[in-house]
């Protein structure tokens, strides 16, 4: 079995008396894709928030490589290699494809508040962000604005940003958010491709996307784990059908 580089132990997470993730266990193993399905108020972003230190917890722990994480920031956090995307995109509208990656790659390499540096100096970075943008797909589109890219381009670039981080686990918070059927295939399949080599949790709506992607599903209803196992697992099982799958896979 492969180690386990990001476990959630018995997590709970209250609100003014309202406990929207209660005890939940997660453990999400090194180099492959974890998805987290549920219906709307199941818990998933509350989760992810706690995962990634945007929310503190009420109980439980969070391991991150064996290490407990839970009173870390999430700087510390995604200094370390355990970085997130929004669902909001976080772009700089009006700066090119390139300087968005250049932007990120300060970020990691301690330049992020030389701005007033000669572009001669951060041309060190160039090299960098071009690799970035051909992994993502993004290499003709370089110089353009991030405000002219489409909807899923922009989502490449979101990638290429993150990807700029050199994470080890990438948590992405619904990738497939906005994106026309037109774009899906495309951003699931660079998902994919980043995947390679690295970890992945994503909480994702699209169940085509979840079976095509996942290694494993956790399932979660009313804040905690209904089921967890291969899609066809969890597809499979009575209680996920009437929770979250509904009648479209009865």
């Amino acid at each position: 079995m492969r180690d386990i580089i990001l476990e959630a132990r018995e997590v709970t997470r209250e609100f003014y008396g309202f406990t929207a993730v209660r005890a939940v266990n997660l453990q999400v193993r090194q180099g492959t894709v974890h998805s987290l399905i549920g219906p709307n108020g199941a818990g998933k972003s509350t989760l992810f928030n706690l995962l990634t230190r945007f929310l503190a917890l009420t109980s439980g722990r969070i391991l991150y490589k064996g290490v407990d994480i839970g009173a870390w920031n999430p700087a510390s956090v995604a200094q370390r290699g355990l970085v997130r995307s929004f669902q909001i995109s976080s772009l700089f509208p009006k700066l090119s494809v390139h300087e968005n990656v250049r932007v990120a790659l300060q970020k990691r390499r301690s330049l992020a508040h030389q701005f007033w540096r000669h572009e001669r100096c951060l041309a060190q970075l160039d090299e960098r962000a071009d690799a970035l943008l051909e992994e993502v797909g993004l290499l003709s589109h370089r110089g353009v604005r991030a405000v002219d890219l489409s909807y899923g381009r922009k989502r490449a670039l979101e990638l290429a940003t993150t990807l700029a981080l050199e994470p080890e686990v990438i948590l992405l918070d619904e990738p497939m958010a906005g994106v026309g059927h037109e774009d899906i295939e495309r951003v699931a399949a660079l998902v994919r491709r980043v995947a390679q080599g690295r970890t992945v949790l994503m909480v994702e709506h699209n169940l085509k996307v979840v079976a095509d992607l996942s290694d494993t599903i956790t399932v979660l209803a009313r804040g905690q784990v209904l089921a967890e196992g291969s899609y066809a697992e969890v597809s499979a099982n009575p209680e996920v059908r009437t929770a979250y799958m509904g009648s479209r896979h009865e």
